[in-house]
């Protein structure tokens, strides 16, 4: 597993990944290399990506690498089709790029259960992880959540939420700098009887763990509770990760429909408006796109496939500030620590 970085940050973009492939990551990569020292490897079609960068008076830019991959992993495509059938896939040459150092991490908007198995097969996962999971930020009314697992595990046992907490308190300590997160596990409800065997037994695990667990939370919770990590089970994170999207849209377009509704609204509307925007902003998707694939040997950072570039720009942020961080390398310390522990009881 590659030590800290000391240098300038290399980031490999999946530059063919994601329903709009270069069309995004390039728009994407400008912007961040107006305002950060990165370095960006753009791994795809070079013939394709050179043409777009030309087209931008960017093809020549001392910051950006381009890396030859012939084959493009679709949206649809299955996992185990694109593990056997596409080795030099932009997605897979791009993790190859982690396993061997030339990158600290990888930025991919492509198909998630593809990028789930390749990443794990290619840089393997830390020692004391049986799944890597799926980690990222809700918005919420102290600031944000970190929920996982958020689809990658649809069948987790009690060890395996106990793993997935080590993980997200370490990353939340790594990147919103804070001593002892405060981890929940989503439930049905608060009180200790609550729930199924998977999660009480999950629950003793982590009272009996140095973690800094506060209990159950309900689905509210990810939103309203002073929590800084939900633990959960990837099919139910899948499900609340949706639905919290869905109720976000509904919302705007509900607001949107009174507010035409006739002239009287529209005027509300503009007396409105700076309130609006500035609710648009805190709720606005984009900035908080970029999930984690926490447990692996290597930094890899998932972007909504249907990303525009203020979204995908915000991803690399995330992959920069986990490489800056050394997330995998505490995660690995970590769980040492808590093997050890266990060990001496």
């Amino acid at each position: 597993m590659p030590s800290p970085t000391q240098r300038p940050v290399t980031i490999a973009l999946d530059a063919m990944g994601g329903d709009f492939g270069p069309d995004v990551v390039i728009p994407a990569a400008l912007d961040i290399l107006s305002d950060t020292e990165v370095n960006l490897i753009l791994v795809g079609q070079e013939d394709v990506l050179r043409e777009r960068l030309q087209a931008r008076n960017a093809d020549r830019h001392e910051r950006i690498r381009l890396h030859h991959a012939t084959q493009t992993v679709n949206m649809n495509e299955l996992p185990s089709q694109a593990l056997r059938f596409k080795k030099d896939s932009s997605m897979r040459v791009a993790i190859n790029l982690v396993k061997t150092g030339e990158a600290d991490a990888c930025v991919s908007a492509g198909n998630t259960g593809a990028l789930m198995a390749t990443a794990r097969f290619v840089l393997k996962t830390l020692p004391g992880i049986d799944r890597p999971a799926i980690c990222t930020t809700i918005p919420a009314r102290r600031g944000h959540t970190h929920v996982l697992d958020l689809g990658a595990n649809v069948d987790s046992k009690a060890e395996h939420l106990l793993q997935f907490a080590v993980m997200g308190s370490v990353l939340v300590n790594a990147v919103d700098n804070i001593e002892a997160p405060r981890i929940a596990l989503l439930n049905i409800g608060e009180e200790e009887i609550k729930g199924n065997e998977q999660v009480k037994q999950a629950a003793a695990l982590l009272n009996a763990s140095p973690i800094h667990y506060v209990g159950f939370v309900e689905g509210d919770g990810i939103f309203m509770e002073d929590v800084d990590v939900v633990v959960c089970d990837g099919f139910v994170g899948n499900v609340a990760l949706k639905t919290s999207e869905g109720v976000a849209q509904l919302i705007r377009h509900f607001m949107e429909q009174e507010f035409k509704r006739n002239i009287l609204t529209r005027l509300a509307g503009l007396v409105a408006l700076p309130v609006l925007r500035a609710f648009s902003r805190k709720i606005d998707p984009r900035l908080y796109n970029g999930a984690s694939l926490l447990g692996l040997q290597g930094t890899v950072i998932k972007s909504h496939g249907g990303a525009d570039a203020l979204a995908f720009a915000n991803a690399i942020k995330i992959a920069m500030l986990e490489v800056q961080n050394a997330v995998p390398q505490r995660i690995a310390k970590h769980l040492a620590a808590l093997q050890a522990q266990r060990q001496a009881l």
